[in-house]
């Protein structure tokens, strides 16, 4: 079966489990269309094909020795390249880091091997991961496979074009951001960012971690159908005792009333129309399914908590930053931390002390508000996906990134889950472009989240893979 790569993570999984196809079969597949796609987009940037092969067999003798291969039995799955993968340079997109060889996996690559993975390939990211744009000087640009004139969002760019595109059925990604939420959405994919503590985050040499764990880049998987996250997802959260902020909360919650709130322009956001029209269809579909949906016109802070994550995120080593991407002379990262200097240069001890006390008492009332509404249905940017390199147009045009991506940023700083829901397509000014919505729900409340992404999946077409044209 040469095409078995356009089946999804659950389908395939099955079939191997069966051994009606082999994970060696797979895993060629997997790597034909890698070599037919991957040239027109530049989604993965290292991979060998022979340990992809070794992978594969292993999961095949298991099974022949009666052995369960685990939940994503035979799937080959890429890995985003900030992450440690045993023999394999954690770049983070970086030149000054190409030789910096990981001499074991991540928590996240053990998880997805003792799931039954199999490892494609690694995926681009912008030069350390900064930018909502994929591109560096080490590996280059990575396209959006359904149109080329958009971002493919980032930092997950090239995990998001590959599974897009049909290179992998489920990919890893990494989000402090928007960072799998964003790409997914530019890409016409799904992608969870979990709850932070859910999944087990690790780096020998690159920590994923800033100073005192209050800064995380949470790893989430992006795929074609919300099962598949939902499979991804309970590969991704096995525990590891590397990480201490780990956890051990049940993937499935207690039952919830069917409530959700949609709020289309919270505190102030300028959703353009396209949006605004996704998010009331999403809403409309939960409505058919027999789900209450109240339009809110204000919801707790978002802000307010985007300002703060910012501060927090590039306030912790700011300098250090700087230095790092001037040494490596990468102009996106450049920009990106301009742009946040007056954020990063005001903090001191007392105002980063602030600012946690102020995270308590938010995360506090977005509980609160779940307890109301244990869903709520948000855009996930205020914009279509960008023109590609649009930050690097000038102080207006970055500021228009920043302003359209504050639900992503916002987020995070309370910890919580969210959901980028595909929802077909719109009109842009660059043409035929990928749309869809945000479901969040409370703390390891991710269970919630899919189970809403399920009913607006359901009522709309299922994804389709892209075929780009070759460059």
């Amino acid at each position: 079966m040469s095409d078995l790569w356009r089946l999804s993570a659950v389908e395939l999984a099955a079939l191997v489990r069966k051994r009606e196809v082999s994970a060696v079969e797979a895993a060629q597949s997997a790597l034909q269309r890698l070599d037919a796609v991957n040239p027109a987009i530049n989604a993965v940037v290292d991979h060998r094909p022979e340990t992809v092969l070794a992978q594969a067999a292993e999961v095949d003798a298991a099974l022949a020795r009666g052995e369960s291969p685990g939940p994503l039995a035979g799937v080959p799955v890429t890995v985003k390249v900030n992450v440690d993968q045993a023999g394999f340079a954690t770049t983070n997109g970086v030149a000054l880091q190409k030789d910096l060889i990981a001499e074991r996996n991540s928590p996240v690559v053990d998880n997805l091997r003792r799931a039954g993975a199999v490892i494609l390939g690694r995926t681009n990211t912008p030069a350390f991961s900064l930018r909502w744009f994929t591109g560096n000087a080490l590996h280059g640009d990575t396209l959006n496979p359904r149109n080329p004139a958009l971002t493919p969002g980032g930092s997950s760019g090239g995990a998001a074009s590959a599974v897009a595109a049909g290179i992998g059925h489920l990919a890893h990604g990494t989000d402090i951001a928007g960072s799998i939420r964003y790409p997914a959405y530019a890409c016409g994919v799904h992608g969870l960012r979990p709850s932070l503590g859910r999944v087990p985050a690790y780096n020998a040499a690159l920590p994923e971690r800033s100073i005192g764990g209050q800064i995380t880049a949470v790893s989430g998987p992006l795929g074609r159908s919300i099962a598949d996250i939902r499979l991804g997802l309970a590969a991704l959260a096995a525990p590891d005792p590397r990480d201490p902020w780990w956890v051990p909360a049940p993937l499935t919650g207690p039952e919830a009333p069917r409530r959700a709130a949609l709020c289309l322009n919270p505190d102030g956001l300028d959703t353009e129309p396209a949006v605004v029209k996704a998010l009331q269809e999403a809403a409309r579909r939960l409505s058919e399914a027999g789900w209450t949906v109240d339009t809110l016109e204000a919801i707790p802070p978002m802000q307010e908590a985007a300002d703060l994550q910012i501060r927090m995120w590039m306030a912790d080593g700011y300098d250090a930053m700087v230095a790092a991407a001037e040494k490596e002379g990468d102009r996106g990262a450049l920009v990106a931390l301009a742009g946040q200097r007056d954020k990063a240069a005001s903090a001191d001890l007392a105002s980063f002390s602030a600012v946690l006390t102020r995270r308590a008492t938010l995360t506090r009332m977005w509980e609160l508000f779940f307890a109301e509404y244990p869903v709520l249905l948000l855009p996930v940017s205020a914009e279509l996906p960008f023109p590609d390199k649009l930050d690097l147009q000038g102080d207006a045009a970055y500021a228009r990134v920043w302003r359209a991506q504050m639900t992503q940023i916002g987020l995070p700083f309370m910890g919580l889950p969210g959901l980028s829901v595909a929802m077909g397509s719109a009109m842009s000014g660059a043409g035929p472009s990928p749309v869809g919505v945000q479901v969040v729900a409370g703390r390891y409340r991710e269970d919630l989240c899919l189970a809403a992404g399920e009913i607006i999946e359901a009522g709309g077409e299922p994804v389709q893979i892209a075929e780009p044209a070759p460059r």
